[in-house]
């Protein structure tokens, strides 16, 4: 498992973009498995909507999109992916299941479908309970900060 504080070590992202507040099952290059709690005093909920809050559906993608990160760097010891960001590269077979709303805790399972030292491919699928609310595919491009 996998804190906040060592998600920020391995993620870029911070307050108010960072979307994992917790990683329960992470298999370096296969698969990782985390949580994102919705909370209503997430900034997009000022305006989506207003009076009936509901998370946009790009941003249940940004948050799979962060755990298929996780998942394609390989490690933190790993010189292969040291100093390296895993950027968006692509999205295919969006869909949205359901509404996510604040006091959801979506279960986010990523795993890696093709893993090449500067591309990755994964499937992501997000829960509440029990029910697939969101899915999609991604492509990450691996490369360092600035090129």
């Amino acid at each position: 498992m996998l804190d906040i504080v060592a998600i920020q070590g391995r993620l870029p992202h911070r307050y108010p973009f960072l979307m994992v507040d917790r990683v329960l099952e992470l298999q370096p290059g296969e698969r990782a498995v985390a949580i994102k709690n919705v909370t209503v005093n997430e900034p997009h909920f000022t305006g989506h909507y207003p009076g009936r809050p509901i998370m946009p559906g790009v941003m249940i993608l940004e948050a799979l999109a962060q755990v298929g990160g996780l998942a394609v760097m390989v490690s933190d010891e790993d010189e292969a992916t040291e100093g390296k960001v895993p950027l968006l590269a692509g999205v295919d077979r969006a869909r949205f299941r359901k509404p996510v709303v604040p006091g959801d805790q979506l279960r986010l399972e990523v795993d890696i479908l093709q893993l090449r030292r500067s591309t990755g491919k994964c499937r992501g699928v997000a829960f509440v309970g029990e029910e697939r609310v969101a899915e999609a595919e991604f492509m990450f491009v691996i490369t360092s900060p600035g090129e």
